[in-house]
């Protein structure tokens, strides 16, 4: 039985995410990872149990003045009001008038700024950082400006950078990837995402600078900072759109190619269909090949992005160009756009800083992932640097991630992944039904609740079977951490090495984010930071996912009261936070 390379692994990973493929290879180890987890069980029996209680709120708050508190209180309680909610831009440009520039932006730091905004700068976030640190908590930079577009410019933006000069006329495309104008502003339905729409190269290079400059204040505040970036910010968005196409429609040939020889997906794939390995030539080098996604590749600048953008014809089997041609200048737009990934992840190597790529709409997510696992394989070598992000409302979520844990075990590279339930699902349903495709998402929350769970027990389990598995739970749900320091009590994993990380945004659910920073844990707060005006936008969305987030849950109110008024019954009007010796 033929052993697939590691040129097919990677197109497969992208290619054929769905079960077939996914399970055969989940079920190729599943004996020993059983074997393992009870023999790591029975060991784990007789060591000293992770035990955390949330419910202490001297514990959960003793970073927080008083004011803080009163603060948290005064900004949930109204994220709880619909109109207020509803109507927050409104209301924001009215006290802007009203107050003067300067006194609004005092209101704002004294209220929603100052709760969920780290400061304005690199210098100014400074003190919040090492406070955090501190009690135990990292931070990721995320400057968090956005443009203050309206929604008939986001749309012309971004169809103008998704279709190509040479496609006006058009030509038949996948539905789903192809741009919508009734969904080219993609910041509707969006909860907690920031959005970036193309306007030009130079941009792309603010953005790209934007990005250093976290990497660098990541890698100077600790030994082990994060780093967030998103890959539309540094490019246009239409070459995320063809290469994802070009992965469906290879996924599609070889379900074909399967289906004709009747055998499942991993059966016939494992026999490679009789099918040369899928190389392209060097248009200037006469019988010289390249491999399709060899990273080293896409970012040469001698080598056509067009020559890699090659999709099967199903009646001939020949490869065929996705576009009858791009113009000069497109294709150096999506050859800049990768060479500004290069550089991100060199200097996150560098700056001992993890790169953690921010997942983003499907249409965009299969060529976003695929780019990313090829970050990993020449970056992950020595340790984990590139992290990939996995959105656990997708069916699909867990075949990706056993594919890729597969993958990464196969060619010896550190896996590197953070889990997210997701922020899109309202905007993806709606385009899903609207376009006409099949919906991409669970069905329900706990359905969702359930692959999270699903796959970070996989990626545990991998951790202890082979130790280079690395995963981030960014979550604010109580019972997913709850379940993660149960499965990590089972296998025997410990905070100190530094294979499981926390995630919560900053002000928010820093009942969960302190204990478990003070119990040591590398737990990390996303910290958003950006002038007061500039990030309006972002403050908008904290308040649309706050109102959800507080109507589903009174308990962090209730929470902050009770520290709150035991602090004044006991005295500590004027309580000054002071952390433990040794964190």
């Amino acid at each position: 039985k033929n052993i697939l390379n590691t040129e097919w692994m990677i197109v497969l990973r992208s290619i054929f995410p769905q079960s077939t493929v996914a399970s055969t290879q989940a079920d190729q180890d599943v004996t020993n990872r059983e074997s393992y987890s009870s023999r790591k069980s029975r060991n784990a029996s007789s060591s000293p149990k992770i035990s955390i209680d949330f419910e202490l709120t001297q514990e959960a708050y003793k970073s927080k003045d008083n004011l803080e508190l009163l603060r948290s209180l005064v900004v949930f309680k109204l994220c709880s009001y619909d109109l207020l909610v509803d109507k927050n831009k409104e209301l924001m440009d009215i006290s802007k008038f009203v107050l003067g520039k300067k006194a609004f932006e005092q209101f704002m730091k004294m209220t929603f700024y100052g709760q969920f905004v780290a400061g304005e700068d690199h210098k100014s976030i400074k003190s919040l950082i090492q406070k955090n640190r501190a009690f135990g908590v990292g931070s990721v930079l995320d400057y968090s400006v956005e443009e203050d577009l309206t929604q008939e410019d986001a749309v012309t933006k971004e169809m103008d950078s998704c279709v190509s000069a040479t496609e006006k006329e058009g030509m038949s495309k996948e539905k789903q990837y192809k741009a919508h104008q009734q969904f080219g502003d993609r910041r509707g339905g969006v909860t907690g995402a920031r959005t970036y729409f193309y306007s030009d190269e130079a941009k792309c290079d603010q953005h790209m600078e934007t990005f250093l400059k976290c990497i660098k204040a990541s890698g100077g505040s600790s030994v082990d900072g994060f780093s967030a970036i998103k890959m539309t910010a540094l490019g246009r968005p239409q070459f995320l759109l063809k290469f994802s196409e070009v992965l469906v429609k290879w996924k599609r040939f070889f379900s074909f190619l399967a289906a004709q020889q009747g055998r499942d997906g991993m059966e016939a794939l494992e026999q490679r269909l009789e099918l040369q390995p899928l190389q392209v030539h060097r248009t200037h080098r006469v019988g010289e090949t390249i491999d399709r996604l060899d990273w080293n590749s896409l970012i040469d600048d001698r080598i056509k992005i067009s020559d890699l953008l090659v999709v099967p014809n199903l009646e001939t089997g020949q490869l065929e160009p996705l576009l009858n041609k791009f113009t000069e200048e497109e294709e150096k737009q999506m050859k800049r756009m990768l060479q500004r990934l290069d550089v991100l992840a060199n200097h996150a190597e560098e700056h001992s800083v993890r790169l953690m790529v921010d997942a983003e709409q499907t249409y965009f997510q299969p060529a976003i992932s695929t780019l990313t696992v090829e970050m990993q394989r020449i970056y992950n070598r020595g340790k984990p640097v590139i992290f990939n992000t996995y959105q656990c409302y997708l069916k699909e979520a867990y075949d990706i991630v056993t594919m890729d844990v597969e993958l990464s075990r196969r060619e010896g590279w550190f896996f590197g992944a953070k889990l997210v339930r997701g922020a899109y699902m309202y905007q993806e349903r709606s385009r899903a039904e609207e376009i006409g495709y099949e919906d991409p998402i669970n069905p329900d929350y706990e359905t969702t609740n359930m692959m999270y769970h699903k796959c970070l027990d996989y990626i545990l389990d991998e951790i202890v079977l082979n130790r280079n598995a690395n995963v981030m739970v960014a979550s604010h749900n109580e019972d997913t951490v709850k379940h993660t320091l149960r499965r990590m009590n089972e296998l025997g994993l410990t905070p100190t090495e530094n294979k499981v990380y926390f995630g919560q945004l900053l002000g928010m659910c820093d009942q969960i984010s302190f204990p478990l920073g003070q119990a040591g844990f590398p737990v990390y707060k996303y910290v958003p930071y950006g002038p007061v005006n500039e990030v309006i936008p972002y403050l908008s969305r904290r308040a649309q996912e706050n109102r959800g987030f507080m109507k589903g849950s009174q308990r962090e109110r209730e929470m902050l009261w009770k520290e709150l008024k035991r602090r004044l019954a006991s005295g500590q009007v004027f309580y000054r936070p002071q952390p433990e010796p040794g964190l």
